[in-house]
């Protein structure tokens, strides 16, 4: 039976790990962590993290095939295949700080593989990593090996929150890096033969160490640059009377483009997107690319832009105050059918509305009152170290209350903030929302979900990415 081990029991971590064990019956999967409470929640009915489909998949493995486990080492030693999916945050100082990922857990972990490594293995880089990492990883493995052979394989995921399951059903393509060597090759078909038991022979690529690698940066940065071109667009569209999701919607019909990733909307979020490029950006500068650095950079600032500007957009609206008004916030993971909320754009436009002394009354059907209260206080990149590394009892915020009802956080509200596009919030009954709240009432559309003339109608000033401006909003410009 072949054995497989995953360090880290996150997104990515978890998930792909059952899946492989549900489509593998033959394969033992272990997942390990140091974190006891994350174990403890993989191995209980409340799994530490949201994910349709997932609950399905881990039930029907656990215990058979498929076990989460704190005995790291152990399990380690024992495994022919070792996943690693630690956190590889940006660097907060020193050399590359801001940009560079700190590969710090990367190290400790291969360090700890050579040192309880009994026979030869396997490695997967399965976290996000630059361009070159498994040539690091491959020195500390060869140095400390004690005769032990090691291959390393990179073995990036492209899997999207809320769909994660479906995308490991059904992947568009499993990509494998490897060395182009005899044991090198030898390492992929291995790997490619745990895939090949339920994904197409054709959606398994093969590719070298570093173009695997590379490759998963530019697929994030590609995703994101399309985000951050319609939304400067929306601002043009803003400015000119155009609707950007007519625009949008006719860009995408040209079959070279596609309609995917070109919703208009207050920003990206998510743990990757930013993190990447801002990586990506590091690689470029180390290599003597300065142009190409700034070129993707720009995504980034485009995304912030888009941020601040929605901000400016609601303060300006509202006579230029918000001090001591209340302001619903309906959403706050960085998107729908997930309880992530690493990058959010709600962090920032909360952050943005609070620095300008207003009371949030925040409703996230996924996301705990913890949660955003760590996110309000912590520090920018803390949220991608390990949980028991991260601030103990980070601070609560004052003007913040988090409540569980949409219909609560609207009640003699001055103002409401769509920041995720949760199902539900298409369907609320915005009547009976404008007779609660404070008139003018105003309804600020981050994600361009609702009915803009309906809500019109209904008495709301109304504010939607990218459409043409309330005649009122019109009148009062938002602030660059």
């Amino acid at each position: 039976m072949v054995k497989i081990c995953c360090i880290g029991a996150g997104y990515v971590g978890g998930p792909t790990m059952a899946v492989i064990a549900l489509k593998c019956p033959s394969v033992e999967v272990v997942v390990v962590d140091i974190s006891v409470s994350r174990i403890t929640a993989w191995n209980s009915d409340q799994l530490p993290i949201y994910e349709p489909g997932l609950d399905d998949v881990v039930k029907q493995c656990r215990g058979r095939n498929l076990f989460f486990s704190t005995d790291v080492e152990k399990h380690v030693a024992e495994a022919d295949i070792v996943f690693v999916s630690v956190n590889t945050p940006t660097k907060t100082r020193g050399l590359g700080a801001g940009k560079a990922a700190d590969l710090t857990y990367w190290e400790s972990a291969a360090r700890m593989i050579a040192d309880v490594s009994k026979s030869d293995k396997i490695v997967v880089e399965k976290s996000t990593v630059p361009v070159k990492t498994a040539e690091a990883i491959e020195k500390i493995l060869t140095h400390n090996s004690k005769g032990i052979k090691f291959q390393i394989l990179s073995n990036p995921e492209f899997l999207a929150e809320g769909t994660a399951i479906e995308d490991l059903f059904a992947p568009d393509r499993v990509l494998i890096g490897g060395r182009e060597t005899p044991d090198g090759q030898k390492a992929v078909q291995a790997l490619k033969d745990v895939y090949a038991q339920w994904v197409p022979e054709d959606r398994i690529l093969t590719t070298n160490l570093w173009s695997a690698e590379l490759s998963k940066l530019a697929a994030n940065a590609f995703l994101a640059q399309r985000i951050s071109s319609v939304n400067a667009m929306s601002a043009l569209c803003e400015s000119t009377g155009a609707d950007v999701t007519q625009v949008s919607f006719a860009v995408g019909k040209d079959t070279r483009i596609g309609p995917k990733f070109l919703n208009a909307s207050v920003g990206f979020g998510g743990s990757c997107f930013q993190k990447d490029i801002l990586n990506l950006v590091y690689i470029c500068e180390c290599n003597g690319l300065p142009e190409v650095a700034e070129y993707w950079r720009q995504v980034i600032k485009i995304n912030d832009y888009q941020k601040s500007r929605f901000v400016n957009r609601l303060v300006s609206s509202m006579f230029n105050t918000i001090a001591n008004k209340k302001i619903a916030i309906l959403g706050f993971a960085f998107k729908k059918d997930t309880g992530d909320t690493r990058e959010t754009p709600a962090i920032d436009v909360c952050k943005g509305l609070l620095g300008d002394k207003a009371h949030l009354s925040i409703y996230d059907p996924q996301v705990t009152e913890d949660q955003i209260q760590r996110d309000l206080t912590m520090s920018k990149f803390d949220w991608d170290h390990p949980v028991h590394l991260q601030p103990l009892s980070p601070g609560t915020v004052k003007q913040v209350s988090v409540v569980w009802d949409a219909y609560s956080a609207v009640k003699d509200a001055h103002g409401l903030c769509i920041l995720t596009e949760w199902d539900e919030f298409r369907t609320l009954d915005f009547q009976k929302i404008y007779n609660n709240m404070q008139k003018p009432a105003f309804v600020f559309d981050g994600r361009n979900i609702i009915n803009v003339e309906k809500l019109r109608e209904i008495g709301f000033i109304v504010y939607s990415i990218g459409k043409p401006l309330d005649a009122w909003i019109k009148d009062m410009p938002a602030v660059a």
